[in-house]
């Protein structure tokens, strides 16, 4: 259960001013039908998540478990560094689908490829990677980004003027970077003989 929390806590807060959120206010704005695009994110995540989650589950059976401790450790640092630098929407992300696609495809397609190497990707990668545990931190990871996004469908611009942006961003970046030190620094088990 821990990677679950823990991967729902880390994307949560790591989503916060995240372009896909971003990408989540346009697309409420331009088609006013929450409910299709809720359900397109929902499907957008889950599908790229699970295919990080994958990537990372394989990482662990390629690398030693030296070599996976370096890796892990430095790439949460990494994503501590990447936390403070401010993510916006580029206009060809957000303009590449097209309508003929309906609210959902249109929600879906432009999602799933905004996730393309975004930190919460790279995250949910990493978390598998830790915890041995794909499915709990698919889930977690996708349920993070559906407490940030969800309610920017919603409540749009209100919502995401009255979060302080910078500071989420800091504990995020905290966070990652108190999981690569663990990662590095932690007294690893020891396999009894």
């Amino acid at each position: 259960m821990e990677a679950f929390f823990i991967s729902t806590a880390i994307v949560a807060l790591a989503e916060m001013g995240d372009k896909t959120q971003l990408l989540s206010l346009v697309l409420a704005a331009r088609y006013q039908k929450p409910w299709p695009i809720v359900l397109g994110i929902l499907v957008a995540t889950l599908a790229n998540h699970a295919l990080a989650g994958a990537a990372g589950a394989w990482v662990t059976t390629v690398l030693g478990p030296q070599a996976l401790r370096w890796v892990l450790g430095l790439s949460f640092i990494a994503m501590a560094v990447w936390m403070l630098i401010p993510d916006r929407l580029d206009d060809e992300e957000s303009e590449g689908a097209g309508p003929r696609l309906g609210v959902f495809g249109t929600t879906v397609l432009a999602f799933f490829l905004a996730e393309m190497g975004d930190k919460t990707q790279v995250a949910t990668v990493m978390l598998a990677a830790q915890y041995h545990a794909w499915l709990w931190v698919v889930v977690g990871t996708t349920l993070g980004m559906m407490l940030a996004n969800a309610p920017v469908v919603w409540l749009g611009d209100r919502l995401v003027r009255r979060v302080p942006i910078r500071v989420v961003h800091l504990v995020s970046a905290v966070i990652f970077l108190v999981l690569g030190l663990l990662a590095l620094f932690a007294p690893q088990a020891t396999p009894l003989a």
